[in-house]
């Protein structure tokens, strides 16, 4: 591989993550929110990938399979189940309009690249100057979280938080150990069935999960 280019894959993978964050913002259809975390899931793993490469490291690339299997197919896939028992599988009045959201994402990746400025000054590496891609989409995760009322939309913001912390340890560390990166995985397909399982409940008694409408019938 030619000097520069496992930096510009690992730019590409990471630019890939972030830029999906900010497309859940835009897209309404949860379907297409799901893509784009598979989409997501995949970015992770080519990155893990490279870096198990560049660093010479076997168990890397095992995390790097890891991460294709959990976060590239099996969560989105189970979330895909549950959107497909929801007839309006649609994010039709999230708390902030999608102009809005879109102006947001961009003040927060400003934040990002300006808070994590003293990461490049610790980790004096090509890697680690690309770590504001991974804090953005955090704190791109944080928002999807607060302003989407739909369950399903809730959980991928959560999903989109824990991409970037993975994307930011990736760079920051070359990578989890494989023991960490199981554990996470692990949480986060528990969290999905949990939540497939709450769902088909919720939607047997009540006939939707949009979130503000069961706080008004417990009102």
């Amino acid at each position: 591989m030619r000097p520069g280019a496992e930096l510009d894959l690992v730019g590409l993978a990471g630019g890939v993550v972030l830029a999906g964050a900010v497309l859940t913002l835009w897209r309404k259809d949860l379907r297409a929110l799901i893509s784009l975390l598979s989409l997501q899931g995949v970015a992770l793993a080519t990155l893990a990938a490279v870096l198990a490469v560049h660093g010479d490291d076997v168990s890397l690339g095992v995390v790097a399979g890891v991460v294709l299997v959990t976060k590239g197919i099996v969560i989105p896939g189970l979330l895909t189940r549950v959107v497909r028992s929801d007839p309006g599988s649609r994010e039709t009045s999230p708390l902030v309009n999608v102009p809005a959201s879109l102006v947001a994402a961009a003040v927060l990746v400003v934040v990002a690249y300006v808070v994590s400025g003293r990461f490049s000054a610790l980790f004096p590496d090509a890697f680690t100057r690309l770590a504001p891609l991974g804090l953005a989409t955090i704190l791109v995760g944080f928002f999807v979280l607060v302003t989407r009322r739909k369950a399903v939309s809730q959980i991928v913001g959560l999903l989109l938080v824990d991409n970037g912390i993975a994307l930011v340890a990736f760079l920051l560390t070359a990578g989890f150990p494989l023991l960490v990166e199981l554990g996470a995985s692990l949480d986060l397909l528990l969290v999905v069935v949990v939540l497939q399982v709450l769902t088909t409940t919720i939607r047997a008694r009540f006939g939707h999960v949009d979130l503000d409408q069961l706080r008004e019938l417990h009102d």
